[in-house]
C-alpha cells in the first residue's frame, strides 16, 4: 500500500486515517481500496472516530462499498471467508452511531441480513460481526421507523432465536427484545407469539430455578414479556410460565428482601395482575395466603412511601407505588368477590383494614399536591386507584374524602377541559385503550365513587357547590358523542358506556334528592335536551338496552321538574323521546305459559330477560315518572294511545292470572292507567271498552274502578 500502518500518537492516527480516507476516493482498483479500508475499520473498531471523522468516511466512501463488501463470496488470498462481510458491517455499524444515518433506507433494507448474521453459526472469529449487528440493530431501534421496520422484517424472531441459543452476545439479544416490547408489544405479539413464548418459557424456567442474585435481574426484564392479549392463560405453554413465575414470586416474596430486592417482584406480580387477574395464583390454602402477603407488601410500601413523603424519596419510588396500586385494585376486587373467592372471610376482613391505612396515606399524599404537580402521570395514577376505592367502599375514610373532594372536582375538571399530556405511565398503570379510556379521563375513575356520595348529604353539598353536576353535563355530552361515534355492532360493555350509565345515576341521586337544584341550574336543561335527543337513537339498539333504560328514567325525572321548560312543551324532540320511553315501559312485559297451570303468567319480555336485573328498578322508576308527567303533559295521553299501549295491557291483564302479577306491578300499572283515564276521555273509553272496570276489580286495583266509574 501506499500510506504506512496506523500510527500510536492520536495525532498521526488522525493525520494517517485522512490519508486512508483520500486513498478511499482515488483508490485505481479493489486491492488498494481494501488495504485502505483495512485502516479505517481498524481505527473504527478502536472507538478512534469522532463524529467528524465518521461522517468523512461516509462522505468518501458511502452506502455503496459496505452493501458490494456485505454480497460479496471471495474474500482476499489467507483471509477467513467473512472477511469483506465483516468489514462491511463495521462500517454501518460505524454510520449508525449517526442517528440521521441508522434511519437511512439503505440501513433498514439491509435488517434482514443482520437477521440471517443473527442465526448464523458463530465461530470465534466472527464474534466481531455479531457485535456491530447488535449495534446496528439498536440503533436503528431508536430511529422513529426502525421498530417497525424490526417487527415486519422479522428481527423479533431472529432476536427470540439467538437468545434461546445462547450464543455471543446473547444477553443484546434480550435488551433489545425488552426495547422492542417497550415500544410495539402489541404488533410483536400478534406477529411472533409462539417465538416470544419460547423466550417466556426459558425466562420463567431460569427465574424458577435462580438461586442467587439472577433471579432479580429476572423480574425487571420478565413485565416486558407478559402480553396483556392475547392472554397467556389461552396456550398450555403460558399457563406453564404463570405457574413456574407464581411459585418464583412466593418464593422471593416469602424471604427476607431488602428494597432492591422487593420492589422489581412487586413489579411483576402487578404486570401479572394486569394481564390474568388473579388467574395464575391458585386456589387454596397456599393461594389464598400469597394474595394475601401480595396485598400486604402494597399497601406497607404505599404507608411508607406516602405517609411522610419525601419529594426525593417519592419520585424515586413513584414506578413501584404505582405497580402497588394495581396490587390493592385487585385485593378490593378480591374482597368483593362472592363466586369462587380466593380469600376467606377472615383474609378479607384483614385486608380491608390494612388497604383503608393505606388509601388514608394516598388521601394525605393527594392533599399535598401543589398545582404545578398536575401533570405527574403518579397522580393520575393515585386518583385512579382512590376512586376504584371510592367505587366499592362508602363507610370508610368518609371525613377524609368529603375533605378531599374539591381537590378530586378540581383536578378532574382541569385534566378534562384542557386535556393532559399524563402519558408514558409506568408499566404498571396501562389504562385501557377504548375510547373513553384517555389518561386525562379520571372522571371515568371517580364516577362510580361520585354516584355513591351523592345519595349522602353532606358529601352531595360539596360535589353541588364545586360544581360537579355542569362538569359532568358537558362530560356526558362528549361520552355520548364518543359512544355514537363507536361501531353500532352488539360488543361487550365499553367504559363509554359505562360511564354514560353510571353518569345517569349520579344525576338521578341529584333529581330525588335536590329537585330544587335542577330548577335553577340551567346545566339540567342542558341535559334535558341531550336526553329529549338521545334515547329515540338509543332504543332501537337492543344491545343499548340497559343505557336506554338510563337515559329514559332520567328523563322522565327531569321532565317532571321542568315541565314548563320551552323544550318540552309539544316539541318534535319532546314528542318523540314520549314516544320512545311509552315504547320502552310498555314493552317489557308479556303473557307466556305458566308450567303449574293450564293458565298463562305475567312474564319479563324475552328482549328485556338478560338485562332486567339492572334496568328492572329503572323500569319501576320510569312509571311512577311517566305517571306524574301525564297531568303536566296534556299531549302525552295521545301519545300513549297513539302507541296503542292501553289496549295492549288491557290484552295482557285480561289473559294472564292475577296470581302471577306481584303487588308492585300491579300498582305501577294503576298508577300510569289511573293518570291517563283522569286526563283524557279517549283514554277512560278505551280502557272502558276493554273490560277494564272487570279487570281493574279482578287486580284489587280500587283507585282505577272509581276513576272509571266516575262519570
Amino acid at each position: 500500500p501506499r500510506f504506512p500502518a496506523m500510527a500510536s500518537d492520536s495525532g498521526d492516527r488522525h493525520a494517517t486515517l485522512k490519508r486512508c480516507l483520500g486513498v478511499l476516493r482515488d483508490a485505481r482498483n479493489d486491492s488498494e481500496q481494501f488495504a485502505a479500508l483495512l485502516l479505517v475499520t481498524k481505527a473504527v473498531r478502536a472507538g478512534e472516530v469522532d463524529a467528524k471523522t465518521r461522517r468523512q468516511i461516509f462522505d468518501a466512501i458511502g452506502f455503496t462499498f459496505p452493501t458490494r463488501l456485505l454480497t460479496s463470496r471471495q474474500p482476499p488470498a489467507d483471509c477467513p471467508p467473512h472477511t469483506f462481510r465483516a468489514l462491511g458491517l463495521t462500517l454501518l455499524a460505524c454510520f449508525c452511531t449517526d442517528p440521521e444515518l441508522a434511519g437511512h433506507s439503505q440501513i433498514l433494507n439491509k435488517i434482514p441480513t443482520f437477521n440471517d448474521i443473527l442465526l448464523s453459526p458463530c465461530d470465534p472469529d466472527s464474534t466481531s460481526m455479531v457485535d456491530d449487528v447488535y449495534q446496528c440493530l439498536s440503533a436503528v431501534l431508536a430511529t422513529a421507523r426502525g421498530p417497525r421496520e424490526l417487527v415486519t422484517k422479522g428481527t423479533v424472531s431472529a432476536l427470540c432465536q439467538a437468545y434461546l441459543n445462547g450464543g455471543h452476545g446473547s444477553d443484546r439479544a434480550l435488551t433489545l427484545l425488552v426495547g422492542l416490547l417497550a415500544v410495539a408489544e402489541a404488533k410483536c405479539w400478534q406477529r411472533d407469539a409462539p417465538q416470544l413464548l419460547a423466550v417466556l418459557s426459558k425466562l420463567s424456567d431460569d427465574f424458577l430455578e435462580a438461586e442467587d442474585m439472577t433471579k432479580f435481574e429476572l423480574c425487571k426484564a420478565l413485565p416486558h414479556f407478559i402480553p396483556l392479549s392475547p392472554p397467556l392463560t389461552e396456550h398450555s405453554q403460558g399457563s406453564k410460565c404463570l405457574c413456574r413465575l407464581y411459585k418464583g414470586l412466593a418464593d422471593i416474596l416469602g424471604s427476607k428482601l431488602s428494597q432492591s430486592q422487593r420492589d422489581p417482584a412487586l413489579k411483576l406480580a402487578a404486570s401479572l395482575v394486569q394481564a390474568c387477574g388473579t388467574e395464575w395464583i391458585p386456589a387454596g390454602s397456599a393461594g389464598s395466603k400469597f394474595l394475601a402477603l401480595l396485598v400486604n407488601l402494597a399497601c406497607v410500601e404505599v404507608r411508607l412511601t406516602l405517609e411522610e413523603p419525601d419529594p426525593v424519596e417519592v419520585e424515586g419510588k413513584k414506578e413501584v407505588v404505582t405497580a402497588c396500586y394495581v396490587l390493592m385494585e385487585m385485593g378490593i376486587q378480591e374482597c368483593l368477590r362472592e363466586e369462587n373467592p380466593l380469600l376467606e372471610n377472615v383474609q378479607k376482613i384483614q385486608l380491608m383494614r390494612i388497604m383503608e391505612e393505606a388509601f388514608g396515606a394516598v388521601i394525605f399524599y393527594l392533599r399535598q399536591v401543589k398545582q404545578e404537580e398536575l401533570q405527574d402521570p403518579f397522580i393520575f395514577a393515585s386518583v385512579r386507584v382512590l376512586g376504584a376505592w371510592m367505587a366499592e367502599e362508602t363507610s370508610s375514610l368518609k371525613q377524609e374524602i368529603c375533605e378531599l373532594l374539591p381537590f378530586l372536582v378540581g383536578y378532574a375538571r382541569k385534566l378534562f377541559k384542557e386535556g393532559s399530556p399524563a402519558v408514558g405511565l409506568p408499566q404498571a398503570e396501562l389504562v385501557s385503550t377504548e375510547g373513553s379510556a384517555l389518561p386525562q379521563d379520571a372522571l371515568r375513575f371517580l364516577l362510580p365513587g361520585i354516584c355513591h356520595l351523592t345519595a349522602e348529604d353532606r358529601p352531595r353539598d360539596i360535589l353541588i357547590s364545586e360544581g360537579a353536576p355542569a362538569l359532568l353535563c358537558e362530560y356526558f355530552l362528549q361520552q355520548w358523542e364518543v359512544l355514537t361515534s363507536e361501531s353500532s355492532a352488539p360488543a361487550p360493555l365499553t367504559s363509554t358506556e359505562m360511564s354514560l350509565q353510571t353518569m345517569c345515576g349520579v344525576f338521578l341521586n341529584l333529581v330525588v334528592t335536590a329537585p330544587d337544584l335542577v330548577r335553577r341550574d340551567k346545566t339540567f336543561s342542558s341535559l334535558m335536551d341531550m336526553l329529549l335527543k338521545s334515547l329515540p337513537l338509543l332504543l332501537p339498539q337492543k344491545h343499548h338496552l340497559v343505557l336506554a333504560a338510563n337515559v329514559a328514567t332520567l328523563g322522565l325525572m327531569i321532565a317532571r321538574i321542568l315541565a314548563g321548560s320551552a323544550a318540552l312543551q309539544g316539541t318534535q324532540s319532546a314528542k318523540e323521546f314520549f314516544g320512545a320511553a311509552i315504547h320502552f315501559l310498555s314493552q317489557a312485559h308479556t303473557a307466556q305459559a305458566d308450567p303449574s297451570s293450564d293458565g298463562l303468567a305475567v312474564a319479563v319480555s324475552p328482549a328485556y330477560v338478560s338485562a332486567w336485573d339492572d334496568i328492572r328498578e329503572l323500569w319501576f322508576l320510569g312509571m311512577q315518572a311517566l305517571a306524574g308527567c301525564i297531568p303536566l303533559f296534556p299531549w302525552l295521553p295521545h301519545a300513549a294511545l297513539q302507541a296503542c299501549w292501553l289496549e295492549g295491557l288491557s290484552q295482557l291483564l285480561s289473559c294472564v292470572a292475577p296470581t302471577s302479577m306481584d303487588f308492585e306491578l300491579i300498582t305501577a300499572f294503576q298508577a300510569v292507567l289511573v293518570e291517563l283515564a283522569r286526563a283524557s276521555k279517549q283514554c277512560r273509553g278505551v280502557i272502558l271498552s276493554h273490560h277494564g272496570t272487570e279487570w281493574a276489580n279482578l287486580y284489587g286495583m280500587a283507585a282505577l274502578e272509581q276513576c272509571l266509574a266516575e262519570q
